[in-house]
Formats: C-alpha cells, sequence, structure tokens
C-alpha cells in the first residue's frame, strides 16, 4: 500500500477507486443494500476492503485512540441453557482480560446477521465473537471488518477465522459406546434439523465398531419442545429404542416430559444421554447423563486469541467429559 494512503484513514472514496466503482456500490455492498450488486463485483469490493484495512469511522477512530476495550459477541440465542452459560463463561473470559462484553442475539427476526454485525462494529468494538454458524456471505463481512474474530462453538476449522470449540464427534462416540456398555442394542438418535452433525456422526461411529444396526433417528431443533416432538417420534415407530443420544440437554429435557406423559420411564423403559453438561442437566429427574463442554476453557481461549490477532488462524478443539448421572441407568452413587 502507499505510504500516503497508510498515513491517513482509508475512506469509502479509496474503496471505490480501488474496486473502480463508484461510493455508492461500495455503500451497497457494506449495507446489503439497498441495491443489489452482482457477484463479482462484490467480491471486488470486499478485497479492497480488506486490502485497505477499510472499517467505519467510529470503529477506525476507537482503535486509533486505544479506546476499543469491549467485544461483541453475537449469539443465536442467549434463552437456552447453553447459550446462556456459554455467554456467562465469556463475559468472565472478558472480564478477567480487562474488557466488556456487549452481546447481541442472531434470532432477531426485524434485522439480518449482517446488519447486526454492521450494528456491532458501529459501538466501536475491538474483537467479534461469533456463537452462531455463519452464511458464506456472513463469513465475508466479517472477514472484511479488519478487526480480530472467533467462532466459537462450530464442528471444526472455519477457513480465514479463528475458531474454538469441542470434538463433537468424540464426545459422541464416548456417550453412545456408555450406553452400549450398559447393554443397549437398539439406540436411537436425536439432533440436529439443519445438517449433518458431528454428534451424529460419533453415534454412527460408535455402533458401527460394536457391530450393531443404526437405531432410529430423528433430525429436530435444539429446544425443548424439538426434544418433546422427536420423543413422540420415536415412541409411535415401528421399533421403540432402548436408548438414545440426544444431541443437547435442551432436546432430551424435552424428550423426558413426553416420556413421562406415556407412561415411559427413564431409564428403565428408555436410557438417555445428552450432550452439553449445562446446570439444568442436574436439575431433572432422572438427572441427565451429558457430555460436558467445557466452556471456561473455551471461553479463555477465544478471549486470548482476540487478544492475539496476528496469530496463525487455526482451530482449538477441546475433549468433552461424560459426566455420569441417572439418565443411562447408572446408581446415584456413580
Amino acid at each position: 500500500m502507499p505510504a500516503e494512503r497508510r498515513s491517513r484513514s482509508v475512506t469509502r472514496a479509496d474503496v471505490a477507486r480501488y474496486a473502480g466503482v463508484s461510493t455508492a456500490v461500495v455503500s451497497y455492498v457494506l449495507n446489503d443494500g439497498p441495491k443489489a450488486v452482482a457477484p463479482l463485483t462484490k467480491e471486488r469490493v470486499l478485497d479492497a476492503v480488506r486490502v485497505l484495512g477499510y472499517r467505519p469511522n467510529a470503529a477506525a477512530r476507537a482503535l486509533s485512540m486505544g479506546a476499543a476495550d469491549m467485544f461483541g459477541l453475537l449469539v443465536h440465542d442467549n434463552r437456552s441453557p447453553f447459550f446462556a452459560e456459554l455467554c456467562h463463561a465469556l463475559d468472565q473470559a472478558t472480564a478477567d482480560a480487562g474488557r466488556s462484553l456487549l452481546i447481541v442475539n442472531s434470532d432477531r427476526t426485524q434485522t439480518s446477521t449482517s446488519e447486526q454485525i454492521r450494528d456491532l462494529l458501529s459501538r466501536q468494538i475491538g474483537g467479534l465473537i461469533i456463537a452462531d454458524v455463519l452464511t458464506a456471505g456472513e463469513q465475508s463481512l466479517v472477514e472484511s471488518l479488519g478487526i480480530p474474530a472467533v467462532v466459537i462453538g462450530q464442528f471444526g476449522e472455519t477457513d480465514g477465522l479463528h475458531s474454538v470449540g469441542v470434538d463433537f464427534s468424540v464426545g459422541a462416540r464416548e456417550a453412545t459406546e456408555h450406553l452400549i456398555g450398559h447393554g443397549y442394542r437398539e439406540i436411537a438418535f436425536a439432533g440436529s434439523a439443519a445438517r449433518y452433525d458431528a454428534r451424529e456422526r460419533g453415534w454412527r461411529e460408535a455402533l458401527t465398531s460394536a457391530h450393531l444396526p443404526l437405531g432410529p433417528l430423528v433430525h429436530t431443533p435444539f429446544t425443548y419442545q424439538g426434544g418433546y416432538d422427536a420423543a413422540v417420534e420415536l415412541l409411535d415407530g415401528a421399533v421403540r429404542p432402548r436408548a438414545v443420544l440426544a444431541a443437547s440437554d435442551q432436546i432430551a429435557i424435552g424428550m423426558l416430559t413426553a416420556f413421562g406423559e406415556r407412561g415411559i420411564r427413564v431409564p428403565d423403559d428408555i436410557a438417555i444421554v445428552s450432550f452439553d453438561g449445562t446446570v439444568v442437566a442436574d436439575f431433572v429427574w432422572p438427572r441427565l447423563t451429558t457430555a460436558v463442554q467445557p466452556l471456561e476453557q473455551m471461553a479463555d481461549a477465544a478471549v486470548r486469541l482476540l487478544l492475539e490477532p496476528d496469530a496463525v488462524r487455526d482451530h482449538r478443539a477441546f475433549r468433552t467429559r461424560l459426566r455420569i448421572r441417572e439418565s443411562c441407568g447408572c446408581p446415584a452413587s456413580a
């Protein structure tokens, strides 16, 4: 980049000149409208943003003055037990680092995720944590912002961004192997309705390695209602499973309710092992055996990555720990 360009703040006009477009087109790309922009033109604009290091003036001023001591967190829905505990862990980790945390839910219907990301940037954040699945366009936007960013809680590496998570496949395999160890043979899976879940892969691998057939498979949302509906579907199916791996504590708790309404005893009639290890798993009956995600460690790792923006982009993977309770058939003293 020429010295004269580095000596002053990069403007939207600079981006327009570099990309060979008008400033209006740059505005359309950065604001997702109001007019559509051809994909190749949009790519040129985003490339210019990255190369020139352009960012909205509010954020640029904050960083240059050393005032960007706040991180932004884009979370899917902090009403869920898992995301609520993740938000708390991230808030503690940012506080320990002398920063504050601004939390925005991405499930709001009145604004797009891209608009929420831009809104966070305009509030002078010095880093962005994303606890949600991004589209290709949203990820390109994040990469163009010119601030440190990390994705947390995803299934694996996210090209172009730091990422932190657990090995979902290994955790699910260990949970399923625990059910197999009880002697259960018909083991179902209830999990992601959106796409092939690494937890589903771990469930498949455990059953295949044990030379057992795959049990019933139900794709359902990560909600209490999703778990309730999954349980009803399993009970109304041709073959009732002897056990089930639920991809989240929320799903498992919804299943407990449906099983209770039908007079199905857990674990006597159907055993359950879940995933996440949230506090609520210990305050239902029977208490849930669950694969615990180490949220504090994950949060600390995410914040460290934001504080080391020049670190090589990579994926920090943690192991889950199976917390044994009664829902799987283990005694209360386990």
